[in-house]
Parts: structure tokens; sequence; C-alpha cells
């Protein structure tokens, strides 16, 4: 075994003794038992390094192969790595541009003003005007966000990979979790590791979201300057604000927020249910509310999708739930892939309605974490597997809740949901050859049902 394979070795020994320890004293039990496994967990992939924090956030946007505590545990990782030095980033720009930064930039600030695993971020300013794909022109001396990949990091994460896939061979072996097929989920995993660190990749998706919501006044999108943006750099509008995590009452007493927040939990459904493409790593970070009231999304890095036949699907399950309907929701659930034999329907409408009521009630503010956390347990009580575009559902609407709430603590974030939801069956409804081509007959009932 390689020095660096004995070393993961030592950290993941170390962390499940951690865990068996809480489980043998008898100091947590059932889902508290579960949470302490969870956060050892996360702790062993901050400790072993940018790899497995990488992986560690692949998988918080898997909650159909995860447990739920593991799901919303490893949301909280975040990178805590140095900055790389200076000379060391220079002599990446300019074996990138053929040329030094400082030719290439007006000026180029020397302090990053991000850190993170895959890359981080330096302020600089064009030399000379760029006219961006939209058509729009950056004037020489525009601010721009350099993001620039750490040296080495490509050497890392195969290395690493190497070690974890000889892992994922054994645990293959073990029959409770052969079912995850460890070695196809992490061969998944390597592709988008591969795909995140050429960072043209992040620039293209960027791209794309900016035309999604070009026409709407309340969303920013930093643009991409393609002539100075690489395989292993990536230059894009610089944007003035706060990220979520920095966002205070003082700033918010200039903005709308509680208008922001609700048109910010609209926004991210309409990724999921109308353009198919979603930003996957929405922590605090990575939004920021602009000093002209805007909301403002970064880092492209993970993102996810969703097809036409799932996007429909999950607009009835989610109507379902913010109306309250047990039955509907559960209705719409099957049609979407959630395997619930006829015994097992009524004790699981009885379960989801007590839930419901239980976290998403009008008698106070709704609960969409606890709401999710109990549906999920429920089906791991009953045993029912979560299909992919089921589970999508549940970590959009716990993202949804946590966004809007960090920029307007107060939200209804349920009863913000219901136009929207409404709009959205609507609008399908109105395009009747769409679902004829793209889903079944069963579902294209439940839609008329569902505003009869």
């Amino acid at each position: 075994m390689s020095a660096r394979g004995r070393a993961i070795a030592a950290v993941v020994l170390r962390r499940l003794i951690a865990a068996a320890w809480h489980t043998r004293c008898g100091l947590r039990r059932g889902q508290r038992r579960r949470q302490a496994v969870a956060l050892q967990l996360r702790l062993a992939c901050e400790e072993l390094g940018p790899t497995f924090i990488k992986l560690g956030q692949l998988a918080s946007v898997r909650p159909d192969v995860f447990a739920p505590e593991t799901v919303f545990e490893l949301e909280r990782l975040r990178d805590r790595v140095p900055p790389v030095p200076i000379d060391a980033v220079r002599a990446i720009l300019t074996a990138e541009f053929g040329a030094s930064p400082d030719t290439v930039f007006a000026s180029f600030d020397t302090q990053p003003i991000a850190t993170a695993s895959i890359a981080q971020v330096h302020a600089a300013r064009l030399a000379r005007p760029y006219r961006t794909v939209a058509g729009a022109t950056l004037a020489a001396g525009s601010r721009v966000a350099v993001k620039v990949v750490r040296p080495g990091i490509e050497a890392t994460i195969e290395a690493d990979l190497a070690v974890a896939q000889r892992w994922a061979r054994r645990l293959e072996r073990v029959s409770r979790i052969a079912r995850l097929r460890p070695g196809a989920l992490l061969e998944e995993f390597r592709r988008a590791l591969a795909s995140e660190v050429d960072l043209r990749n992040e620039g293209r998706v960027a791209d794309r979201f900016a035309r999604d919501f070009a026409d709407d006044p309340l969303i920013a999108v930093p643009r991409v300057v393609w002539r100075h943006t690489t395989r292993r750099v990536l230059t894009t509008e610089f944007a003035d604000g706060w990220t979520l995590d920095k966002l205070d009452d003082a700033h918010r007493s200039g903005i709308d927020a509680r208008r922001l927040a609700a048109h910010g939990a609209e926004v991210f459904m309409r990724q999921v249910l109308v353009h198919g493409r979603y930003h996957a790593d929405l922590h605090p970070a990575n939004l920021m509310v602009t000093t002209d009231g805007r909301i403002c999304y970064l880092d492209f890095g993970i993102t996810g999708r969703t097809t036409p036949a799932q996007r429909i699907a999950i607009a009835q399950v989610l109507a379902a739930t913010v109306y309250g309907d047990a039955a509907r929701a559960l209705h719409y659930s099957r049609l979407l892939g959630l395997e619930v034999t006829e015994e097992q329907a009524p004790a699981v409408h009885d379960a989801v309605a007590a839930l419901m009521r239980e976290h998403l009630g009008r008698g106070e503010r709704p609960d969409i974490r606890g709401f999710a956390l109990g549906f999920l347990g429920m089906l791991a009580d009953f045993r029912i597997a979560i299909p992919a575009g089921y589970g999508l559902l549940i970590k959009a609407l716990v993202t949804v809740e946590g966004v809007a709430q960090a920029i307007y603590p107060d939200i209804d974030i349920v009863d913000s949901a219901r136009p929207f939801a409404t709009r959205l069956i609507a609008a399908q409804l109105a395009r009747p050859e769409r679902l004829q081509e793209r889903v079944p007959a069963a579902v294209r009932a439940a839609l008329a049902e569902l505003l009869a």
C-alpha cells in the first residue's frame, strides 16, 4: 500500500472507531446515531483534503443513494485549504496565456479573494475591452474574477481515486454495501471531477445559465471572458455584493429582502422544473446579493440535470406537497417511480399525512428540512427505494428553503411556492403536444386531475 493509501486508511479507521464508540456506548440511538456516523464521514472528508471534499460534495446531491443524515451532513462540507503562493499562480497563468499576467491584465491582485480545494480566485482588471457572448461590452479597466486551478490538483485527484477504487472493489464484496454499486458510483464521481477541473466546462454552464435568466431583472450571472479562459483558468465579470454567509441585517435593510428571497426560491425551482439544469452546490458562499439588489450565482462547478418527463412528474409532487395533499403526493410519487406496494400504501399515506401536519402545517412557519428528513427516514423504515428524480425533488426543496431563509429569515417557503406550482402546471397543460411526446398517459391524466 502506498504512503497515501496508508494515510487514508488511518483517517478512515480513526473515524470509524469514533462512530463505533457512539454506537457501543449507547450515547446516540436511531436517527441521532446515524447523524453521528454522518458527522464522522464529513470530518474524514475534510481531513483527507481536496479529492474527498469533492467526493463528499458530489455525494450530497445523491439522496437516492445515500441516507438522508449523510446527505444533509455532507452539505456542510467546506474547503479549508491554504492559498497557493502567488509565484505558482503566475506560473500557471503564464503557461496558459503564453504571456505574463502583467501583460494580459491591466492589474492583477496578488492576494486571492477566495480559496477552495480545486481552484482559487484573484481579482484583476481587463487591459482591453471585451465583447461577451451575449453581446455586452466590458470596458478596458473593468474588474474581473480570475479563477486558477491549483497546481498538481489533477495528479492528486488521480492518486486519491486510485486508492478509493481499490476500497470500492473490496466494499462490493459486502452484501449490505454492494447494492450501492460503489465502483460504478465512484466512476460517476471520477467523470464529474474531471469535468470540474476543466474550467471551460464551468464557463459553458455559466453562459447557459446567463441565457436562461437573461430577461430576469433580479438574477445576475457573471459573464465569461473567453479571451482569458482556458482549461486551467476561468475569467468572468466581477460581481460586487455580499455572499449569503456574510449577509447581515445592515445589508438587508437596503434591499427588498422578502421579495428577493421568494424570487430566489422560484428561480431555483425554475432551474429544476423548467430549464432542466440546476446549480447543485448552493452553499452560502456560492450565492451573492449584489449591491443593486439582485441574486448572483457563483461557481457552476457542480450542476445537475432533469429530463422533461422528470420535470413534469416532479412538478406534480411539488404541487401536491405544498398544498398539503398526502393522497395526491403519494399518487404522483408512484408515477415518478416510488415503488410503494398496495399493502404498504395506506400506512405510507398516513405517515406522509402526519409528516405534513407536523412540519408543513399552517399554524407556524413550515420546516422543509424536518419534513425531508422525516420523509426519507419513513421510506427507509418501509424499505422503499428512492428514485433519482424523487431524491432530487426533496433535495431541491431543502436547498430552496436554506437559500431563501439566508436572505429573509422569516419567509414561508411553502406559501411562496404555491403560486409558482400552479403557474407551472397550467403552462404544462397549455402544451399538450409536448406532453404527448414526452410523458406517459398516466402522468398526463394526473396533470389534468390536479387542476380539476
